[in-house]
């Protein structure tokens, strides 16, 4: 990136996702927090002439607070790298993989990390009957969030009548009990194990509305489970190429000790909002808001 003291930083924010409000907020979070470190910032909504945008403003660096298709599955990085502008957070093949859910699971099994069962399936067979015996999980399989999330119990009768506005094709998981754990990668270094407690399914609104959810960091868990969550999530930050900062969830059954341990997915496009996880680790290891921002402009990079 440029070395200048107080660089020219775009913040990339809203596009065309189904993640477009987290990314508003995320964006003007992190837009407030760089101007608090010392960075000149210009806000943009990416829309369809972003690339016209960008060449207008000639930044020094891009921070992409972009969510979701577009934001994170290596397109906007396409763009930047075409353009020669360093930005933050991964590079093109490692957002393209932790998009898609089934690659990034083809990927923690090579590395031997620990997965639920699961398969792509077509909407309309999942729609007409069982594709596996529930318990389960039907998800799009590249979205985050816990965008169109539909849980179908043990016992169910009938499968479930996804949305229209699903996906032609799915993600269907084996549902794994237990408690939602999460570390976030910085760089080369695992920063904490956050606990998420929530009433229920740890679904959009648990994750973006204040009182959602509670995070307790670090997470009260025997020490086999939080080395074994900090050493997965390094391992899935390398495996997938991740550059700069991701976020690794798991699923834990704590009757089945270290056996039930599952890594769920991998995100490199945290979210950054007042009720997200990864400022909140920073911050556990000494690491404020701006700091983790201004860390991440000045490791921005137009490498792949």
């Amino acid at each position: 990136m440029s070395s200048r003291a107080n660089p020219k930083v775009v913040v990339l924010m809203g596009g065309l996702s189904a993640e477009r409000d987290v990314s508003l907020s995320t964006g003007r979070e992190c837009a407030a927090a760089l101007r608090e470190a010392e960075c000149e910032v210009i806000e943009l909504d990416a829309g369809l002439d972003v690339a016209a945008r960008l060449i207008e403003i000639a930044p020094d660096v891009v921070f992409n607070a972009l969510h979701g298709p577009g934001g994170e599955d290596g397109t906007i990085q396409g763009v930047l790298e075409w353009l020669k502008i360093p930005y933050t957070h991964s590079g093109i093949l490692a957002s393209a993989l932790a998009l898609d859910k089934e690659r990034t699971k083809d990927l923690y099994r090579k590395e031997g990390l620990p997965v639920a069962d699961s398969m792509l399936a077509a909407a309309d067979d999942v729609r007409a009957a069982h594709v596996m015996p529930p318990p389960y999980v039907v998800k799009p399989y590249n979205e985050g969030s816990s965008v169109g999330i539909y849980i179908v119990p043990e016992g169910a009768n009938s499968p479930p009548q996804l949305a229209a506005d699903m996906p032609d094709q799915v993600m269907v998981e084996a549902y794994v009990p237990g408690r939602e754990l999460t570390v976030t990668v910085l760089g080369d270094r695992a920063l904490s194990v956050t606990d998420i407690i929530t009433d229920g399914w740890y679904d959009f609104d648990a994750k973006y509305k204040p009182g959602g959810s509670r995070h307790v960091v670090p997470a009260d868990v025997p020490a086999e489970i939080f080395d074994a969550c900090m050493d997965y999530a390094l391992r899935a930050h390398r495996a997938l190429g991740c550059r700069g900062i991701s976020r690794t969830d798991f699923r834990w059954d704590m009757s089945r000790g270290l056996d039930g341990l599952i890594l769920l997915e991998t995100n490199t496009q945290p979210g950054m909002t007042p009720t997200s996880l990864t400022p909140e680790q920073a911050a556990h290891v000494g690491v404020s808001f701006p700091e983790l921002c201004r860390w991440l402009v000045e490791d921005a990079s137009c490498a792949r």
